[in-house]
């Protein structure tokens, strides 16, 4: 348990950054929820994102990627079998250079909600 709860570490790191810049609705020691301003038509907040520990593994929920699955094209082999679904990545084991790619991933899914306007720019 103790491997997971440093990889969970490391991705809520990755993660952490945004929950400062949108609305971070849960944050523990086993959950980091993150929802942007943005509301859908049933009135509940547009998800941008969460990593959660599980009891075998570590989830990263990454929302942009499942609004615009072009974000997915120059992923890595080595990243994309890490999905689970369509905007999930599960790790067992702390991997820096998938850790990277996924900040990366992540930052260019944030600049890409600001492009379709789901998440407010600063004036």
């Amino acid at each position: 348990m103790e491997q997971l709860t440093e990889v969970f570490s490391a991705l809520r790191s990755i993660m952490l950054p945004y929950a400062r810049k949108l609305n971070c609705t849960s944050d523990t020691e086993s959950e980091l929820y993150i929802d942007t301003e943005h509301m859908l038509k049933n009135r509940k907040p547009l998800w941008f994102g969460a990593v959660q520990l599980k009891k075998n593994y570590v989830s990263y929920h990454l929302m942009p990627v499942y609004v615009n699955p072009g974000l997915l094209q120059d992923v890595s082999p080595a990243l994309r079998k890490r999905m689970q679904g369509k905007s999930c990545f599960n790790f067992a084991s702390s991997d820096a250079s998938l850790f990277r790619e996924l900040a990366e991933l992540t930052e260019t899914g944030y600049n890409d909600y600001k492009r379709l306007g789901y998440v407010e720019t600063a004036p």
